[in-house]
């Protein structure tokens, strides 16, 4: 069965991220076309990229990015859920990405971003990220604004119209991560 990881991208203290990543997973759940996985980067502990060879000869030194790689690696698709932090996504899930190379490669993403302006920059940015690590993205995207989803900016209030968005994504993230499994083999 194809699986799927839901990628909560923001380390911050406080961060919106996970009331965000845990509505994705519950509504991913009830599907039975994929198993998807709830993967926080904060419980990696990954520090600012400290491996000397690069990612894509995959001879990672260090345990935290052996640990990393493997649980990328068990995945056929990926939903990454991403902040909006300066027209772009986190810090911390740009380094969580550049740790690793051929774990992406021959993989689906989709993408559900939040932040005053929906996070659509953010995920322009990763579009670029994604087709670098040969990573094919899904059209369809989720953009959550902290003006009208949040309430004072901080509680998770999505607009009934976000899971129709949201099944869209999950349709074709899905359907490409499976797709994509020839290429991978």
């Amino acid at each position: 069965m194809t699986k799927v990881a839901i990628i909560l991208g923001s380390t911050r203290p406080g961060r919106n991220g996970e009331a965000v990543a845990r509505w994705v997973y519950d509504l991913a759940s009830k599907r039975t076309d994929a198993e998807f996985e709830l993967v926080d980067i904060a419980t990696y502990n990954l520090p600012h990229l400290d491996e000397a060879i690069p990612p894509a000869m995959g001879q990672y030194a260090n345990d935290h990015t052996k640990e990393w790689a493997a649980k990328i690696a068990e995945f056929d698709a990926y939903i990454f859920v991403t902040p909006e932090y300066n027209h772009s996504t986190s810090g911390a899930l740009k380094n969580a990405i550049d740790y690793l190379y051929g774990e992406w490669n021959n993989k689906a993403a989709g993408f559900v971003s939040y932040g005053s302006l929906g996070g659509a920059r953010a995920v322009e940015h990763l579009r670029l990220i994604m087709a670098e690590l040969q990573v094919a993205t899904v059209r369809a995207q989720v953009a959550l604004s902290l003006h009208t989803d949040f309430e004072n900016y901080s509680v998770f209030k999505p607009a009934a119209m976000h899971d129709d968005a949201l099944n869209t994504v999950l349709d074709q993230t899905v359907a490409w991560g499976r797709a994509l499994e020839t290429l991978r083999k």
